[in-house]
């Protein structure tokens, strides 16, 4: 489904009377105190696991960390944090990541086609607070590592090759990756407060070992033309990646990054926003801005990892804010999808759906604790939009 720029002149209810007049961009957005105005209506009261999910939604535990994986012998890591599903015969792969330095990494979980955990295992050892990063069309998963001269891993979820370290995509404090398989192109945020976004160009589609960084060049506005500029020495050494490209456009705390139907979408975590890249216009905008609203009240803040569904819906998880996961609609409906309760020391990573698109899985980094030990990884099942 090709999506729209959500947030241009939709009216949601009664909500923006609620919300105190005109909203940013002639947009009004699904009132807190009106929730039944989201695409899957109202969040219900809290279930076992203290999430509040819409109606015929239901919620389960898949993991704890420094708890074994049920059914298997993985002690589950600590600081859950980015996370991809993967085809696995009928069932799937949910490999997730861990924001801890040292010993980082990532893990995986099996599932069969009935949705039972059959399997748990270390992808990835040895790197450093492994943050987000994303998939690969050729079912590799991208494990960034958010340290200054920071690496991306390129590994495999069913744990058989040897992870790779891959130097040409730059060393800096990398956040997220998305591929575009029709330009044949790596997206990659940066989490600094100057940070930049950038593309990588693999000489040979598929193969990560080789090409080219360029770094996106434009002007202060919100939005305009930019162009892509070669970054001259990937490895950040002695000029940071980010500052060796006269004019390359800064963004604060680059976050989640996903692409689907020519477009690019990622969050800035300091200033709350979300931008989408048009890379066949060579065109940018920002399109959330919960700073704009009129009258405050927008259901989404702390915006971090994102995803989508096959029905054109972006999925937003809330680092801070109310914990959230917040759906974007193509309508331009902007609402919490569900709500974690009592863990207000952690934030929501790793979201991600099953290949059938029937199961969201997500992670509370810090849980109850509010310590990386603490992490617990969900699953959500019901009936998402196709």
């Amino acid at each position: 489904m090709e999506r729209r720029n959500f947030l241009r002149g939709a009216v949601i209810g009664s909500s923006a009377a609620a919300l105190g007049g005109t909203l940013w961009r002639g947009a009004a957005y699904a009132d807190p105190a009106q929730p039944g105005a989201g695409p899957y209506g109202a969040l219900a009261s809290a279930d076992g696991n203290n999430i509040r999910l819409p109606a015929g939604f239901t919620s389960r535990v898949v993991a704890r960390s420094g708890q074994t994986v049920p059914g298997t012998s993985y002690t589950w890591h600590n600081a859950p944090d980015g996370g991809a599903c993967y085809a696995d015969g009928s069932g799937w792969i949910y490999v997730s990541n861990s924001e801890i330095n040292p010993s980082g990494g990532a893990g995986a979980v099996r599932f069969s086609a009935a949705g039972a955990i059959t399997g748990a295992y270390r992808i990835l050892t040895g790197t450093r607070q492994n943050c987000a990063g994303g998939s690969t069309p050729w079912n590799t998963w991208l494990s960034c590592e958010e340290v200054t001269r920071g690496y991306v891993y390129e590994t495999d979820p069913w744990g058989v090759k040897a992870a790779v370290r891959r130097d040409a995509m730059g060393l800096f404090k990398h956040e997220a990756a998305a591929a575009d398989p029709v330009r044949r192109v790596i997206y990659l945020t940066e989490d600094e407060t100057n940070g930049c976004f950038y593309r990588f160009t693999p000489t040979t589609w598929g193969d990560l070992s080789s090409g080219t960084l360029q770094v996106l060049r434009a002007g202060t506005a919100t939005s305009g033309a930019f162009t892509w500029v070669t970054v001259p020495d990937p490895d950040g050494s002695p000029t940071q990646t980010r500052d060796q490209v006269s004019g390359a456009k800064r963004f604060n705390g680059g976050e989640g990054c996903y692409y689907a139907d020519g477009s690019v979408w990622f969050t800035t975590k300091g200033d709350n926003r979300v931008w989408r890249v048009d890379p066949a216009a060579s065109t940018y905008e920002l399109t959330y801005d919960d700073s704009l609203v009129s009258g405050g009240g927008a259901p989404l803040t702390g915006v971090d990892n994102v995803t989508g569904s096959s029905s054109g819906d972006l999925f937003v998880a809330e680092d801070g804010g109310n914990l959230e996961i917040c759906v974007i609609t193509p309508d331009d409906v902007v609402a919490p999808f569900l709500r974690v309760g009592g863990q207000s020391g952690s934030e929501i990573t790793g979201p991600a759906f099953s290949p059938d698109g029937s199961r969201l899985y997500f992670s509370s980094q810090r849980g109850t604790s509010g310590s990386s030990s603490g992490g617990i990884t969900y699953e959500v099942t019901g009936p998402f939009r196709t």
